[in-house]
């Protein structure tokens, strides 16, 4: 059974105004606007994340599991980030989670006081195994732009 904690009112309404910010060019702690196509509309849906560094590559965590934009990027094989008029389309390849341990401890050492509720005991501190154990349920994508013509 895929893992998911779905948004409640609050954090969704939350969600729509850091997006809305990061389309206006005011990025709240790093947060970007993703816009990924609908696996069956073919829409664009938009969300807001935290897109991260780690030695070099980019990459986009799902704090809160299996969400509607991870399934769509498994199909779309990316998208879009947006902060302001600067928009950056990229590809997108999901790692596998046994390779994903270092990257979500530097994701919870950036963002861990905003996720901490998504990935229960587990945070920076913990060990690779904790982390190893947390990881298929938090996808990590490392996404590469991409240039259009």
């Amino acid at each position: 059974m895929p893992h998911y904690i779905k948004p409640g009112r609050l954090a969704a309404r939350l969600n729509g105004v850091i997006g809305w910010l990061a389309r206006r060019g005011i990025s709240l702690a790093g947060a970007a606007d993703l816009a990924v196509r609908g696996r069956k509309s073919g829409e664009w849906r938009r969300v807001p994340v935290n897109p991260m560094t780690f030695e070099g590559g980019r990459y986009l965590v799902s704090a809160r599991g299996d969400s509607e934009w991870v399934r769509n990027m498994r199909a779309a094989g990316g998208g879009e980030l947006r902060v302001g008029r600067r928009s950056q389309p990229f590809t997108a390849v999901e790692l596998p989670p046994a390779d994903t341990a270092p990257i979500l401890r530097s994701y919870l050492e950036r963002w861990g006081w905003e996720v901490k509720s998504f990935f229960g005991e587990v945070d920076a501190r913990s060990s690779d195994e904790e982390l190893l154990a947390a990881a298929p349920q938090h996808p990590v994508f490392r996404i590469t732009a991409t240039t259009t013509a």
